[in-house]
């Protein structure tokens, strides 16, 4: 251990002597002479300067905490001994931490996760209903029972277009007329609803059969739930108005409309003096157009008779063995005709894309019975235009191509060398880009007797 210098020695007991806290000062009739003597002399004795140390260090430590808890309402006597009167208010204390000590607990988050401010409550928390008291000075007996609806504000004419028009585009693709319906509730169509038939009458006229045919179906099963018989009427006078306006888009507008007028007639959702009402009052040459259109179609069929066929029945409403039919009749008049155009044309009027593959089918299976050189090559012709007018797609092409590789046995038993023909036509389809070389390579080629038949992916 260190021994200070006399020197600072006697400061610590000169700073002693001004606290009068001094323990060297006795009484001097015991001694008190002989004490200053030694002071002067810097003779002290080594017990004496060992608890000076003590007491300076004492006198130290008690400055520092009183300075520290002077803002706490802590009060600290000379003793050393804190106040106990008003705790300490730093949660840093022992007395103000929360945090458990006691090793109990299961170190979950309290109240299950539900606690911390704007939280409801744990997920899957069913809250009773509020009870109303009778008593509560804001009670109204006039809201106890009221009931609050979403209110949606009528179309105009600008929202109107805006809305409706993607939907009867979808319908188009789908043609699901309760999906309509049930989009066109959610729409407070208000006075716009004479607007729904107009609309989709003229989308119909820019559009295929099909089209027209699935109008005319929609029109028939909105009528008396969500349309009128005088929304209809009214949708059909304001299209005869501005038949001028449709002329310019669409040509034949005025057979088209006198058409639809023909078809809601038969359909029963406008009236049979529909058409009468309109003689002797028509000055436009269009109007008067559409008009005749429509009679005659009506005096064409009996009374009470729906117009079933105005529209034809296009599309995949057609049965299969029709399609074939027609298909077959296509390609024997391109025989005779040798038009590649209107070939191209009478194909599209089907609108079946995804049954194109029997055109091919039958196709090639011409090209396979040919007697003459000429309907071979029309044939190579004809694949040609459709593949490079994009008319028949890659898949549609081998998929036709298919079913010939697949039925080729049994097709060579009724067309001698059917094998030889068929690899040559299929070289020549590949030489002209009609096929890909991967269709090219799996064409069937003569097996021996013994050897099976060709499998194909």
């Amino acid at each position: 251990m260190e021994i200070e210098i006399p020197s600072e020695i006697n400061a610590n007991l000169l700073d002693a002597d001004n606290h009068n806290d001094s323990l060297f000062y006795g009484d001097e009739e015991n001694g008190g002479a002989e004490q200053i003597r030694n002071e002067v002399n810097g003779n002290w004795p080594a017990s004496a300067i060992n608890q000076a140390r003590v007491d300076a260090k004492a006198k130290r430590r008690l400055r520092k905490t009183s300075s520290r808890d002077s803002g706490r309402g802590d009060s600290v006597g000379d003793n050393g001994e804190g106040g106990r009167g008003v705790p300490p208010t730093s949660p840093k204390t022992k007395l103000m931490d929360r945090k458990s000590r006691t090793g109990k607990g299961r170190g979950l988050p309290k109240k299950g996760g539900a606690g911390g401010k704007g939280v409801w409550g744990p997920p899957g928390q069913v809250y009773d209903v509020e009870e109303v008291d009778i008593k509560d000075p804001n009670y109204d007996e006039a809201q106890v029972n009221c009931v609050y609806e979403t209110t949606v504000l009528p179309l105009d004419d600008k929202a109107f277009q805006k809305s409706v028009t993607p939907i009867v585009q979808e319908y188009f693709e789908h043609g699901d007329t309760n999906e309509v319906a049930e989009m066109l509730k959610d729409l407070n169509l208000g006075e716009m609803k004479c607007g729904l038939p107009m609309l989709a009458v003229s989308l119909a006229l820019e559009g295929k059969a099909s089209h027209r045919e699935m109008t005319s179906k929609l029109l028939h099963d909105l009528c008396g739930t969500l349309l009128s018989a005088e929304d209809v009427e009214k949708s059909f006078d304001k299209l005869l108005q501005e038949l001028p306006e449709l002329v310019l888009d669409t040509p034949r507008a005025p057979q088209l409309l006198g058409q639809f007028i023909a078809r809601a007639v038969g359909d029963g959702i406008l009236n049979k003096t529909y058409i009468e009402s309109y003689k002797g009052t028509v000055d436009c040459e269009h109007e008067r157009e559409a008009l005749n259109r429509a009679a005659v179609l009506l005096s064409m069929t009996r009374v009470g008779r729906r117009i079933d066929s105005v529209w034809g029945s296009g599309g995949g409403q057609q049965p299969v063995k029709k399609l074939v039919k027609e298909i077959d009749m296509l390609l024997k008049e391109y025989v005779l005709s040798g038009d590649v155009s209107e070939a191209e044309r009478c194909l599209q009027e089907l609108e079946v894309p995804h049954f194109h593959h029997e055109l091919v089918y039958e196709a090639v299976l011409m090209a396979l019975e040919a007697t003459r050189e000429n309907t071979y090559k029309m044939m190579l012709n004809l694949l040609e235009s459709l593949w490079k007018s994009a008319v028949i797609t890659l898949d549609q092409m081998k998929r036709g191509y298919d079913r010939i590789y697949q039925e080729i046995p049994d097709i060579n038993l009724d067309v001698p060398h059917a094998y030889s023909v068929l690899e040559r036509f299929v070289e020549d389809c590949f030489k002209l880009g009609v096929i890909s070389k991967q269709i090219r390579d799996q064409c069937p080629s003569r097996l021996p007797i013994e050897e099976s038949k060709p499998t194909f992916p």
